[in-house]
């Protein structure tokens, strides 16, 4: 197979929870070994890059930071490609750490709203306040809208249960920044220079890692771990150009001719 560059998602494919999954480290050994070029693109939203890039670490191999894409990298792009140097976040505390870095100033009552995966810091109080201030006129940002994702005590709500509840609530539209968005598969393609037809999405979410990435003309590689799940592949109207069992399997798809 001629692969020239390989998409990597990071929950439910390299690790669950902080554990990774077996074939993980050995998979993103052969491909530096075959001097194919990877991407770690990751929709989590509840932690900041250098967390996410301490994860990594567990794999035990030698892995950059810029090597990593994420929705509020994104984000974060985009408010500074439009002038924009404040808003209100909604997340973690961890995943704050970003966008004061970048500069960028986290208030209330901002004129744009970014909705993350805030685990427990969503709460009523903190949804109607974000639903105030869209409703009174600030733009809707969703870093993702994944239903559930495979933490290491079971599946678990992501960002999209909450970005929904604020859309249908001020009938607004919010602006996605990680998968499924075609510029977040794009920008990723960009820092390896590679074409989308030599390039493999490994990930285990059928709509926002296979539909996404095949939807720009990647490949997709559904692996059967982290929240894969056989009915939903069934009724799915997306079809994956592959299906393999784990990320273990994946040097020996590629070798195939």
């Amino acid at each position: 197979m001629s692969v020239h560059a390989v998409l990597l998602d990071i929950d439910g494919t390299l690790l669950t929870g902080m554990d990774p999954l077996p074939g993980a480290a050995e998979t993103i050994g052969f491909l530096q070994k075959q001097n194919i070029p990877y991407r770690f693109i990751s929709n989590g939203t509840r932690r900041a890059k250098k967390t996410v890039l301490e994860k990594l670490k567990r794999l035990n191999q030698p892995i950059r930071e810029d090597q990593i894409f994420t929705p509020a990298g994104a984000a974060i792009q985009y408010l500074l490609s439009q002038g924009i140097s404040s808003c209100t976040l909604l997340s973690t505390e961890d995943l704050k750490d970003d966008f004061h870095k970048a500069g960028i100033s986290l208030v209330h009552n901002a004129q744009v709203v970014i909705i993350a995966d805030a685990g427990d810091a969503f709460t009523y109080q903190s949804m109607n306040q974000v639903f105030r201030q869209v409703i009174g006129g600030a733009d809707l940002i969703a870093l993702e809208k994944d239903r559930y994702w495979m933490d290491r005590d079971g599946l678990s709500l992501g960002a999209g249960p909450f970005v929904d509840a604020l859309e249908y609530a001020s009938g607004k539209t919010a602006l996605l920044m990680g998968k499924p968005s075609l510029h977040f598969f794009s920008e990723t393609l960009s820092s390896m220079d590679v074409e989308p037809g030599n390039t493999l999405m490994v990930g285990d979410d059928i709509l926002t890692d296979i539909g996404g990435s095949m939807a720009c003309g990647i490949k997709g590689v559904l692996v059967q771990t982290g929240k894969f799940n056989e009915d939903v592949l069934v009724k799915s109207l997306v079809k994956p150009t592959h299906i393999i069992k784990s990320i273990a399997d994946l040097p020996e798809l590629i070798r195939e001719p």
